[in-house]
């Protein structure tokens, strides 16, 4: 592995003995997100073949957004815009390539390609992204195999289906039949269907959750970040302050699946507007929760299997489903700590308390939580110093402390500057980074250290020094601290960080929509005008 010792900014977790080139390294290196040059001109198909595939797919997007705000797509105006749409794309693809970036483009597809030819011929490796770092995982196809079987025989959540039939035509026919049956009774429009059809997920429970469980749910680091500082604005963070870790072991395979229907069947009882959400009565909606969970299968080693407990990760409804059971769970704890004046907050399966209660008493309180339900299992942790998310909280003597947290095993990823994107994604990356930094950090000298590793992670992706010197620029310039950059000013650094946290973020901006009126109004079951 000497060939591969060279500073990079985040190697690929490779178990397995592959033998790779140092161009074929540098391609896995590049990670997942990165895109090669020119592709489409390796294809092999004519221009006017790429022109048209190209032209179908966007001009099909445009139609239909379009369609959803009632604006024509068969006038005059609109055959003269796609007319132009089609020349622009065939001007562009019908373009010379410079000699050295067709070069580029050449070298980098025959790596590609050289990949490909050697994992097809290697069956006993699987290939995969780690979680949530971005890099390439590559490992024993029988490491994984028993992996999965040791996780099955664990949740005891899956089991396999031995008629041997794929269930996918029969999970088609269930949604098919029962979305065809609420358009009958007059529940939903035949537009509305097809907006939730065949993806039932569509559904948006989410914002209905958040409309009544917002003080207790965290968003993000952000948001964590504020209720801190807003706890201590309201006096009670001192120096016997503690902070209390909370992680829910498996929750979304180990939920109950009839206690999480009963749980969401209360919440809507309770929340519902006369009944209904939106113009779908909670009988339907029950409905459409029981066939989700129902038709949970998939396929894995040539064998198709059933999720029988809990509900599938990833999937929109599972995640709104967990947090209404988690919701009832922790109801104690939050009620517990507002009595104590403390901090309560969740993110998912992770939960953050503070408070000032003696070591003991907040023992007592969890173990109390532990014998709760036999199907949520909690580890915690209590100390002055806690990670939790993507912070560092530390109390300091009485003094709140945030900065940003990086695992471990995170690797110093960001879309490498060669990549294919158009160059905007590359010129946001250094203020977002530095926008997160900004909001997180309570301190000068700890967002000064986020700002370093940021430029150095720049760096190693291949951003240019005057580039990334640029954009830094900008965003102190834009932000009115140019003296933060200079000279470290901790007074123009306080007022850059109070102003910046409590800027909403791009996601609470579309929760703010969403929340709206979710119950009357669920976003998914509205017409666009």
């Amino acid at each position: 592995m000497s060939i591969y010792t060279t500073i990079t900014a985040s190697l690929p977790f490779i178990e397995v003995d592959l033998n790779l080139t140092p161009q074929q390294m540098s391609m896995f290196i590049n990670g997942l997100k990165y895109i090669i040059p020119c592709q489409s001109r390796f294809s092999g198909k004519s221009i006017e073949q790429l022109v048209n595939e190209r032209y179908q797919s966007i001009s099909t997007t445009v139609k239909n957004c379009l369609k959803d705000h009632r604006i024509p797509t068969a006038n005059q105006r609109a055959e003269e815009a796609f007319q132009a749409l089609r020349c622009i794309l065939h001007e562009l693809q019908s373009k010379k390539l410079s000699k050295k970036l067709g070069k580029r483009a050449k070298r980098e597809y025959n790596i590609v390609q050289s990949i490909r030819c050697l994992l097809r011929n290697r069956s006993d490796i699987v290939i995969r992204r780690t979680d949530k770092s971005k890099v390439f995982y590559i490992g024993k196809a029988t490491d994984f195999a028993r992996k999965a079987e040791e996780y099955m025989l664990k949740t005891k959540a899956y089991q396999e289906i031995t008629n041997g039939r794929c269930p996918l035509a029969d999970m088609l026919h269930a949604v098919q039949t029962l979305l065809a049956s609420f358009v009958k009774q007059g529940a939903l429009t035949k537009q509305q269907s097809n907006k939730i059809s065949p993806n039932l997920n569509k559904l948006e429970l989410a914002p209905i959750f958040l409309n009544f469980a917002r003080r207790t749910t965290f968003i993000n680091g952000i948001d964590v970040t504020r209720k801190l500082e807003q706890y201590v604005m309201d006096g009670h963070f001192r120096s016997t302050t503690k902070f209390v870790t909370v992680d829910v072991t498996d929750l979304y395979s180990m939920i109950a699946r009839q206690g999480a229907l009963e749980a969401l069947m209360r919440f809507f009882e309770k929340h519902s507007d006369h009944g209904k959400i939106g113009s779908l009565a909670i009988d339907h909606i029950m409905r459409m929760a029981r066939l989700i969970l129902d038709t949970n299968c998939f396929a894995y080693n040539n064998k198709y299997y059933k999720q029988c407990r809990g509900g599938a990760m990833g999937s929109a409804f599972t995640q709104v489903l967990a947090n209404i059971y988690m919701y009832e769970w922790e109801q104690h704890l939050m009620k517990h700590q507002e009595k104590h004046n403390g901090i309560y907050g969740r993110y998912i399966d992770d939960i953050l308390m503070a408070t000032n209660q003696t070591v003991d008493e907040i023992k007592e309180e969890l173990d109390k939580m532990k014998n709760k339900d036999v199907n949520i299992n909690i580890n915690y942790e209590i100390h002055t110093s806690v990670n939790f998310l993507d912070i560092t909280i530390k109390n300091n003597n009485g003094q709140l402390n945030t900065s940003l947290y990086h695992k471990p095993t995170a690797k110093p990823y960001i879309l490498p500057y060669t990549s294919d994107h158009p160059r905007h994604i590359h010129r946001n990356i250094p203020y977002a980074a530095l926008l997160r930094a900004a909001r997180i950090c309570s301190d000068v000298h700890d967002f000064n250290s986020a700002r370093i590793r940021i430029d150095m992670s720049l760096l190693l992706n291949n951003y240019p020094p005057n580039f990334i010197l640029k954009r830094f620029y900008r965003f102190f310039q834009v932000n009115n601290a140019i003296s933060v950059l200079n000279e470290l000013n901790e007074q123009v650094y306080q007022l850059l960080h109070q102003l910046l946290l409590h800027q909403p973020t791009r996601r609470e901006k579309e929760l703010h929509i969403m929340v709206e009126d979710p119950i009357r109004s669920p976003t998914v079951l509205q017409q666009k005008i």
